[in-house]
């Protein structure tokens, strides 16, 4: 008779654990679904308003894609502008438990930026930085999976330079307002020229580009070297 009692105490308290699992999940699920409804209301109600060297909506979608699809943890952005592609990233990031470290050198957009995370509800998953990239790059240990680099365009190649020994085999590297059309010369944009040439002659890396948007490379590496 005791052990029958027991057994009935056992059931109980395994029943009211489970139940209890049951709502921490049941919250939990909540949660992601509240911050996806707040996301994409920032993003719907911000939609005419990126302007200041941010991503075209085609793009930030893009990387949202790229990061779930690759189950990216672990994010560098170098150039956040006023925050419209970190907004993408980070929201991806909050699926697959990862964090962003993305880096403005212009105070009034780094504030901006700053303020644009906090209305998304998306703070908690992004380290922004107000620096010289130049200068912080050197110094970020890594490792990332995920690179998307949108600042200086004739420091492209530098900065890619500067990550590929932290970039995860398997990892991403992305940059924007790429074009296969550009070689060279004249104009702000030529060190993308000079990137995508040199990025494409490494037997490491599997590169293609995405021309939706502003035009996005991206680079898969497929081994150290």
């Amino acid at each position: 008779m005791l052990k029958g009692f027991l057994k009935i105490i056992s059931i109980c308290i395994f029943a009211e654990m489970a139940f209890s699992a049951g709502i921490i999940n049941a919250q939990t699920a909540k949660g992601n679904s509240d911050l996806d409804e707040n996301v994409k209301k920032f993003l719907n109600e911000h939609a005419r308003h990126w302007y200041d060297m941010n991503v075209p909506w085609t793009d930030g979608q893009l990387l949202y894609d790229l990061i779930i699809k690759g189950n990216y943890k672990s994010a560098l952005e170098i150039g956040t502008s006023t925050g419209h592609s970190a907004i993408w990233i980070a929201w991806a990031l909050s699926k697959t438990g990862g964090k962003l470290i993305t880096i403005d050198i212009d105070e009034r957009r780094h504030k901006t930026a700053l303020e644009n995370f906090r209305q998304a509800g998306l703070s908690e998953y992004i380290d922004a930085r107000l620096a010289d990239a130049h200068d912080l790059v050197k110094e970020l240990k890594g490792p990332f999976d995920f690179v998307f680099s949108d600042a200086d365009k004739d420091w492209y190649k530098n900065y890619f330079i500067l990550i590929d020994p932290r970039l995860k085999v398997g990892g991403c590297f992305t940059a924007h307002n790429i074009s296969e059309r550009v070689r060279g010369g004249y104009g702000s944009y030529s060190g993308t020229a000079v990137f995508l040439d040199y990025i494409r002659s490494l037997p490491n890396y599997r590169t293609t580009v995405n021309n939706t948007g502003g035009g996005v490379s991206i680079s898969y590496k497929t081994s150290e070297k």
